[in-house]
Protein backbone atom coordinates (compact mmCIF):
# COMPACT_ATOMS: atom_id res chain seq x y z
CA UNK A 1 0.00 0.00 0.00
CA UNK A 2 1.74 3.19 -1.13
CA UNK A 3 0.84 6.38 0.63
CA UNK A 4 1.36 9.91 -0.59
CA UNK A 5 2.07 12.60 1.95
CA UNK A 6 -0.91 14.69 2.98
CA UNK A 7 0.72 17.76 1.37
CA UNK A 8 0.45 16.04 -2.05
CA UNK A 9 -3.12 14.82 -1.52
CA UNK A 10 -5.82 17.43 -2.28
CA UNK A 11 -8.58 15.29 -0.75
CA UNK A 12 -6.64 15.01 2.52
CA UNK A 13 -6.02 18.76 2.47
CA UNK A 14 -9.73 19.45 1.94
CA UNK A 15 -10.74 17.03 4.71
CA UNK A 16 -8.20 18.51 7.11
CA UNK A 17 -9.42 22.05 6.38
CA UNK A 18 -13.10 21.08 6.89
CA UNK A 19 -12.35 19.30 10.18
CA UNK A 20 -10.31 22.31 11.37
CA UNK A 21 -13.22 24.64 10.49
CA UNK A 22 -15.75 22.44 12.26
CA UNK A 23 -13.62 21.98 15.39
CA UNK A 24 -12.69 25.66 15.74
CA UNK A 25 -12.71 26.06 19.52
CA UNK A 26 -14.07 22.55 20.20
CA UNK A 27 -12.48 19.39 21.57
CA UNK A 28 -11.53 16.51 19.28
CA UNK A 29 -14.60 14.68 18.00
CA UNK A 30 -15.61 11.30 19.44
CA UNK A 31 -15.20 8.27 17.24
CA UNK A 32 -17.87 8.09 14.53
CA UNK A 33 -20.72 5.79 15.56
CA UNK A 34 -19.62 5.55 19.21
CA UNK A 35 -21.98 6.12 22.14
CA UNK A 36 -20.42 9.56 22.71
CA UNK A 37 -21.01 10.44 19.04
CA UNK A 38 -24.68 9.38 19.30
CA UNK A 39 -25.18 11.60 22.36
CA UNK A 40 -24.06 14.74 20.49
CA UNK A 41 -26.88 16.88 19.12
CA UNK A 42 -27.22 16.84 15.34
CA UNK A 43 -26.11 20.46 15.10
CA UNK A 44 -22.83 19.85 17.00
CA UNK A 45 -19.93 20.47 14.60
CA UNK A 46 -17.95 17.65 16.26
CA UNK A 47 -20.48 15.20 14.83
CA UNK A 48 -19.69 16.34 11.28
CA UNK A 49 -15.95 16.40 12.00
CA UNK A 50 -16.16 12.78 13.19
CA UNK A 51 -17.93 11.77 9.97
CA UNK A 52 -15.27 13.45 7.80
CA UNK A 53 -12.46 11.94 9.90
CA UNK A 54 -13.96 8.45 9.61
CA UNK A 55 -14.46 8.83 5.86
CA UNK A 56 -10.87 10.00 5.42
CA UNK A 57 -9.54 7.08 7.47
CA UNK A 58 -11.58 4.67 5.33
CA UNK A 59 -10.29 6.29 2.13
CA UNK A 60 -6.68 6.07 3.28
CA UNK A 61 -6.59 2.74 5.09
CA UNK A 62 -9.71 0.80 4.10
CA UNK A 63 -11.74 -1.42 6.36
CA UNK A 64 -10.57 -1.48 9.98
CA UNK A 65 -10.64 -5.29 9.99
CA UNK A 66 -8.46 -5.35 6.86
CA UNK A 67 -6.05 -2.91 8.50
CA UNK A 68 -5.83 -5.03 11.65
CA UNK A 69 -5.26 -8.15 9.52
CA UNK A 70 -2.51 -6.32 7.60
CA UNK A 71 -0.85 -5.23 10.85
CA UNK A 72 -1.03 -8.77 12.26
CA UNK A 73 0.51 -10.16 9.08
CA UNK A 74 3.24 -7.50 9.14
CA UNK A 75 4.21 -8.56 12.67
CA UNK A 76 4.05 -12.35 12.27
CA UNK A 77 7.25 -14.31 12.77
CA UNK A 78 8.89 -15.20 9.48
CA UNK A 79 11.64 -17.64 8.57
CA UNK A 80 15.00 -15.93 9.15
CA UNK A 81 16.76 -14.94 5.95
CA UNK A 82 19.88 -16.86 6.98
CA UNK A 83 17.95 -20.15 6.98
CA UNK A 84 16.44 -19.67 3.51
CA UNK A 85 17.95 -21.21 0.38
CA UNK A 86 20.45 -19.09 -1.52
CA UNK A 87 20.03 -18.16 -5.18
CA UNK A 88 22.71 -20.71 -6.08
CA UNK A 89 20.80 -23.44 -4.21
CA UNK A 90 17.53 -22.47 -5.89
CA UNK A 91 19.24 -22.41 -9.30
CA UNK A 92 20.68 -25.88 -8.68
CA UNK A 93 17.22 -27.17 -7.73
CA UNK A 94 15.72 -25.63 -10.89
CA UNK A 95 18.13 -27.41 -13.26
CA UNK A 96 16.56 -30.22 -15.27
CA UNK A 97 17.10 -33.65 -13.79
CA UNK A 98 18.28 -36.55 -15.94
CA UNK A 99 15.44 -38.61 -17.35
CA UNK A 100 14.59 -41.78 -15.48
CA UNK A 101 14.88 -44.93 -17.56
CA UNK A 102 11.62 -46.54 -18.63
CA UNK A 103 10.90 -49.44 -16.32
CA UNK A 104 8.11 -51.95 -16.59
CA UNK A 105 6.30 -52.99 -13.41
CA UNK A 106 4.82 -56.36 -12.51
CA UNK A 107 1.06 -56.47 -13.00
CA UNK A 108 1.04 -53.48 -15.36
CA UNK A 109 0.85 -53.47 -19.18
CA UNK A 110 4.03 -52.89 -21.21
CA UNK A 111 5.38 -49.31 -21.28
CA UNK A 112 6.01 -47.44 -24.57
CA UNK A 113 9.69 -46.51 -24.97
CA UNK A 114 10.12 -42.81 -25.80
CA UNK A 115 11.96 -42.16 -29.07
CA UNK A 116 11.41 -45.71 -30.32
CA UNK A 117 7.97 -45.92 -31.95
CA UNK A 118 6.44 -49.38 -31.75
CA UNK A 119 8.77 -50.60 -29.00
CA UNK A 120 7.57 -51.46 -25.51
CA UNK A 121 9.28 -52.54 -22.30
CA UNK A 122 7.71 -55.30 -20.26
CA UNK A 123 8.66 -57.35 -17.24
CA UNK A 124 9.36 -61.01 -18.10
CA UNK A 125 10.55 -63.33 -15.32
CA UNK A 126 11.85 -60.36 -13.32
CA UNK A 127 13.83 -58.90 -16.28
CA UNK A 128 13.17 -55.78 -18.34
CA UNK A 129 12.59 -56.92 -21.94
CA UNK A 130 12.08 -54.66 -24.99
CA UNK A 131 9.66 -56.01 -27.59
CA UNK A 132 8.48 -54.57 -30.88
CA UNK A 133 4.78 -54.65 -31.56
CA UNK A 134 3.86 -54.84 -35.21
CA UNK A 135 0.17 -55.59 -34.87
CA UNK A 136 -2.27 -52.67 -34.88
CA UNK A 137 -4.20 -51.95 -31.76
CA UNK A 138 -7.70 -53.44 -31.74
Amino acid sequence: MTQTSWQDDPVALWASARVSELLDGHDDPPRYGSAAWHQLPGSDPRKGAAVITAAEMWRRYGDEDDLVAWLNDAHRVRTPLASRKTIAELDALAKPKPAKPVQATAGWPPVAIPGRPGWYRQLVDGRQVDVQRTEAAA
